[in-house]
C-alpha cells in the first residue's frame, strides 16, 4: 500500500471521500493576478514614477517584468508549478499597445483590441480571465476619482469604468468563461474630512451610470471592493465597506460584493463575513492575501484565515459557482515567481483541506448540541496526513510536489530573471 493509499484510507475512515474532494478541487477556478510579477507597475503609465491611489509595493528583488513578453513568460513559469484550474486576472493598465492596435491610449479610450494579445495568451493555455478597472497611478486621480469634486476628472474615471465593462465582456465572449469585474478605488482623505457624505453620492452615481453601460450579467460579473485606509488616506476612506456592501445589494443583477480580507480591521475576519453574505447574495467575489497590522498585500500562507477563508467557500457550497475566487498581493523583497507559486499553491491545500473534511458530520455533532465531541474531532482532524494527498494532487495534475518546485525557481532566476538586470 502506497503512503497516498495509507493517508487515503485514514480519511475514508470518517467518511471522507478522498477521490471526490480532488475531483472537485482541480475543477475550482483560482484567478492568478497579474500584477505580482511586475510590482503593480503596468504598461501604460512611466514606469519609474512611484504608485499612488493609496498602494504601495516594497522591495528591489532583481528580475522584475519589464514588458508584456517577460511578463507573460514568468506567468508560463507560475502555470507550469501550480495544479488545478487556473484563470487570469489583468488590471486595465495592463494594455498592449503597438502598431498593431492602433498604439497608447489613455485609460478612457480602451478598447477590447488592446487586451487581443492577452487573449490569444489565455486562448493558447485554456484560462479564463477576470478584469479590473485602474484608479490609481495615473495624473488624473486628483486624488479623487469617482468622488472627485471635479466633473472633467469623474467624467475620465466614469468613461474608464465604462471602456472596462466593454473590455470584461471582450474577455468574457472570447474566453467562453464569466469575467469578474472589479471596481475598487483608493478615494479618501489623510486626515478628517469636512464632508463625508458628498463623496459618497458622488461615487454612488459614477457607479451608477458605469454599470447603465450594456453587459450580459451572465457573462461579466462586476464588483464593488471596500477598504479601510490606504496610505494618503488614512482618515477617511469613499468606498467603506459598508458603502461597498450596500451598493451591490441595492443592485442586483449588475453587481456583486467583493471582499479581499486585508481590507478590513485587523480584529475582523473575512472567513466570518463570507456565510453572512452568502445568506443574502446568490454570488461573492474574494481577493485572498496576507495583511500585517494593514492592507500589505504579503503572499498568502497557510495560516489560520486562509484556511478558515477556504472551509467556508466549501462549507457554503462556494466552488459549486457561488464564489469567485482571486489571489492579490505584490510583494518585491522575494523571488516574484516564488511569490506568486507560494500563495497560489496555499490556497489550493486550504481548500483541499476543507474539501478533506467531514463537514455534514461536523454540523450534525453541533445542531445535536454534541460539542464536546465536536471539539475533539476538530482537533484530530489536524494531525491526519493530509500531506500524502496534497502531493497525490500535485502527481495527478503534472505539477512538481512540495520540496521540488523551489529549485526549478532558483534556475529560472538565474537563467531568465536575472539577465533582465
Amino acid at each position: 500500500m502506497t503512503l497516498y493509499e495509507q493517508a487515503k484510507a485514514r480519511y475514508e475512515a470518517l467518511g471522507v471521500d478522498v477521490e471526490a474532494a480532488l475531483a472537485k478541487l482541480e475543477k475550482a477556478p483560482i484567478a492568478m493576478h497579474c500584477w505580482q510579477g511586475d510590482d503593480v507597475r503596468g504598461f501604460d503609465t512611466d514606469p519609474t514614477k512611484p504608485l499612488t491611489g493609496g498602494i504601495q509595493t516594497t522591495g528591489n528583488y532583481p528580475g522584475r517584468a519589464r514588458t508584456p513578453e517577460e511578463l507573460m513568460a514568468d506567468i508560463d513559469m507560475v502555470l507550469r508549478l501550480v495544479p488545478g484550474t487556473k484563470k487570469m486576472n489583468l488590471h486595465a493598465s495592463y494594455a498592449i499597445f503597438d502598431e498593431e492596435n492602433g498604439g497608447w491610449a489613455d485609460r478612457d479610450k480602451l478598447e477590447p483590441r488592446h487586451f487581443k494579445k492577452w487573449v490569444d495568451f489565455c486562448k493558447q493555455r485554456g484560462l479564463g480571465c477576470d478584469f479590473n478597472p485602474t484608479f490609481f497611478s495615473h495624473p488624473k486621480c486628483d486624488p479623487l476619482t469617482l468622488s472627485s469634486p471635479n466633473e472633467e476628472t469623474r467624467r475620465f474615471w466614469i468613461e474608464h469604468g465604462k471602456a472596462c465593462i466593454r473590455i470584461s465582456q471582450y474577455l468574457a465572449e472570447e474566453l467562453g468563461q464569466p469575467c469578474i469585474m472589479n471596481i475598487w478605488t483608493g478615494d479618501g482623505f489623510k486626515d478628517i474630512p469636512a464632508d463625508r457624505m458628498g463623496p459618497r453620492m458622488r461615487y454612488k452615481a459614477a457607479m451608477d451610470e458605469i454599470l447603465s453601460e450594456p453587459f450580459d450579467f451572465d457573462k461579466v460579473k462586476p464588483c464593488v471592493e471596500s477598504k479601510v485606509f490606504g496610505i494618503g488616506v488614512e482618515a477617511y476612506t469613499v468606498g467603506s465597506a459598508e458603502y461597498a456592501l450596500l451598493y451591490a445589494a441595492q443592485n442586483p443583477g449588475k453587481c456583486i460584493p467583493l471582499m479581499d480580507n486585508g481590507h478590513y480591521h485587523p480584529t475582523e475576519v473575512v472567513s466570518d463575513k463570507i456565510p453572512a453574505l452568502l445568506s443574502f447574495f446568490p454570488e461573492l467575489a474574494l481577493h485572498i492575501t496576507r495583511p500585517i497590522r494593514w492592507d500589505s498585500d504579503h503572499v498568502v500562507l497557510l495560516d489560520d484565515e486562509t484556511k478558515e477563508i477556504c472551509k467556508e467557500i466549501v462549507r457554503c457550497g462556494g466552488l459549486d459557482g457561488r464564489v469567485h475566487m482571486a489571489t492579490d498581493y505584490f510583494d518585491a523583497s522575494i523571488n516574484r515567481i516564488s511569490a506568486w507559486v507560494t500563495g497560489l499553491r496555499n490556497v489550493q491545500k486550504a481548500l483541499l483541506m476543507a474539501l478533506l473534511t467531514p463537514n455534514d458530520d461536523l454540523k450534525q455533532l453541533q445542531d445535536t448540541d454534541q460539542f464536546t465531541e465536536l471539539m475533539v474531532r476538530q482537533e484530530e482532524m489536524k494531525t491526519l496526513p493530509f500531506g500524502e494527498i496534497w502531493s497525490e494532487y500535485c502527481r495527478r495534475c503534472g505539477v512538481p510536489e512540495d520540496g521540488q518546485w523551489f529549485p526549478m525557481v532558483q534556475q529560472y532566476e538565474k537563467d531568465v530573471q536575472l539577465t533582465r538586470c
